[in-house]
């Protein structure tokens, strides 16, 4: 299975021939490639990680491919055809198998209301918790593609939640608001966590892959 990082928020996911895409939003480059395009994850409705433009662009050449997301995006997203998925939930859209975990955004501040967010597991080996530090109960977990900032988090709580999931691998998401320097800042320190775990850390720039 090959991962490719995009801008901020979104990950191509590649086997088979097939593409599963997650949470393409503002903040990333209008998706121009999208053939054979099987599904579409948005873990929650926040529009740097989705956009009806972004949806539109996808679906253009994949009008039959699903879109997986909880209630909110649902309701935010009304003139799309949506399946709603709940934590708990398995789907099968072949070659791809998605778990879904988790349930609620991370808090912001308390005078703005949490909303819906799902992490996702894809084929049992790579788990991305959207805008959440959401662990997977249960799963020993593959790959983590982890939140490296964001207005909801500050670093040592990324560090912690790298520590309690202790992926064989990581990368960083959810990073557009960094500078190169921050990114470098950031990212040393999900290595260290990662590693102080057993496993590898990877600092992937946006384009950049990885098989799992």
């Amino acid at each position: 299975m090959r991962v490719t990082k995009l801008e901020h928020a979104a990950l191509q996911i590649q086997q088979g021939g097939k593409t599963l895409f997650v949470d393409p939003g503002s903040f990333t480059t209008p998706i121009t490639d999208a053939s054979n395009t099987v599904a579409i994850v948005i873990t929650h409705e926040h529009p740097d990680h989705w956009t009806p433009e972004q949806l539109k662009r996808i679906l253009d050449s994949n009008p039959d491919a699903p879109i997986f997301a909880p209630e909110g995006v649902a309701r935010a997203a009304a003139d799309f055809d949506v399946t709603v998925v709940h934590a708990g939930d398995t789907i099968e859209v072949d070659p791809f198998t998605l778990r879904f975990f988790g349930g609620r955004h991370a808090v912001i501040h308390s005078s703005i209301p949490v909303i819906d967010n799902l992490g996702v597991l894809v084929n049992d080996t790579l788990f991305y918790p959207g805008d959440s530090f959401t662990v997977p109960e249960g799963v020993e977990v593959d790959t983590l593609a982890t939140p490296a900032w964001a207005p909801w988090m500050k670093i040592s709580e990324a560090i912690d939640y790298v520590l309690e999931v202790a992926p064989k691998r990581a990368f960083p998401m959810h990073d557009m608001g960094l500078s190169q320097i921050g990114k470098n800042l950031s990212y040393g320190r999900l290595k260290d966590a990662t590693e102080q775990g057993g496993g590898e850390f990877f600092p992937l720039q946006p384009g950049e892959t990885l098989d799992v």
